[in-house]
Order: C-alpha cells, then sequence, then structure tokens
C-alpha cells in the first residue's frame, strides 16, 4: 500500500470519452465557444437557421401565431465571430467514412461564402469530425478550395482522409475547452497572415 496518498490509493485517472458525453458536434462547438466567451478569448456564435414562415393566424388584434413555416436552406455556414480581430467564419462537418469525406456534404454555396471571406482578409474554415477514428480536423480553407477546384476538372467526389493527416491540423479533444480550435489559428493561421498585413 502506497501512504502517500490522503486515503493510501492512488487516484484513478479519467479518461475523456466523447461517446458518453452525448454530443453533437455542432454542440461540442457551441459548448466550446461559450468557453471563450465566458473567458473573454472570443465572440463566436451559432448562426440563426433562416425559416420561411408560410401562414400566420391572428386571433387577436394585437397577436400573431406562426401557423405554417419551414426550414430554409442555410446560405452560409453554421459559426462566425470575432477573434484578435479576425472575422472568423466556418462550417461543421461529420462522416462516417474511414477513408474520405463526401465533397457533396460540402455545398458550392457554403464554398462560394468561404472564398469572399477569406478573399476579404477573414479566417474560412471547416471542422471535420471523422466518426470512425474519433478526430476532428481543422481543414484550412485553400485546401477544401483545391479539392474543390479538382473535383470539377477530373470529377473527384470526395476529400480523403489521408488529405487531413497530410494538409489539415488535428484538433484535440478535451474538457475545457472541448475543441480547441483556435490553437490551431493562433499556431498556424494568424502569424502568416499579420505577416501577409505587414508586407502590404
Amino acid at each position: 500500500m502506497n501512504y502517500n496518498y490522503p486515503n493510501g490509493k492512488k487516484p484513478q485517472q479519467k479518461s475523456i470519452n466523447r461517446a458518453n458525453l452525448g454530443m453533437t458536434l455542432e454542440s461540442d462547438i457551441e459548448v466550446t465557444n461559450q468557453y471563450y466567451l465566458e473567458k473573454g478569448i472570443a465572440v463566436i456564435y451559432k448562426k440563426p437557421t433562416p425559416v420561411q414562415v408560410v401562414s400566420v393566424s391572428y386571433p387577436a388584434r394585437n397577436k400573431a401565431k406562426i401557423t405554417e413555416a419551414y426550414y430554409k436552406t442555410p446560405s452560409t455556414t453554421d459559426f462566425n465571430g470575432i477573434y484578435r480581430g479576425f472575422y472568423i467564419d466556418f462550417d461543421a462537418k461529420e462522416t462516417k467514412s474511414k477513408t474520405s469525406i463526401p465533397l457533396k456534404n460540402i455545398h458550392e454555396h457554403q464554398i462560394e461564402h468561404l472564398k469572399r471571406i477569406t478573399d476579404a482578409g477573414g479566417i474560412g474554415f471547416l471542422i471535420v469530425y471523422f466518426q470512425a477514428y474519433g478526430e476532428y480536423y481543422y481543414l484550412p480553407f485553400d485546401v477544401l478550395y483545391d479539392h474543390y477546384q479538382d473535383s470539377l476538372k477530373d470529377g473527384r467526389k470526395s476529400i480523403a482522409y489521408d488529405t487531413f493527416k497530410q494538409e489539415a491540423f488535428l484538433v484535440k479533444f478535451g474538457f475545457n475547452p472541448r475543441l480547441d480550435y483556435l490553437k490551431v489559428i493562433d499556431e498556424y493561421v494568424i502569424p502568416g497572415l499579420l505577416k501577409a498585413r505587414a508586407c502590404r
């Protein structure tokens, strides 16, 4: 028995198991963003889903009640905000495949939107979750755009898992923050943007 511990027993190490948390990828990101907000690190929110109102009833003169409405296809991406003076805009995607993420999961209007963001000096990217490996990746927009352009030329249908291993950045899953994607931006994205600004 080791008496170096208060009760004579060594405390057990608890590993974080995402499967036991019952969270979706978007929920994990929202929890992360809430942590960033509370700590004064960044202000990043999930965009509301656009709704098309079809019918409204007026049971009383000063009361209106929506009786029929439909979710519209989002015109851009899921999340946006500001960090260290940079505008951030990104979407969350997940795949059950062990080998790739289908490009059909990434809509053309989202790619066009992210291109406008990056062309204007903002930071655009995807967070992609490979369920089979329990791995999260920060996929820079330029990598996504290159593969999208290639797909238009050769009919490619997906982005290979190997591409994520080689050209994307692993985002570690933890407790607080849950998915610290801003660490990737700090280390790999902002230094290049600051250098580009200095050269103007």
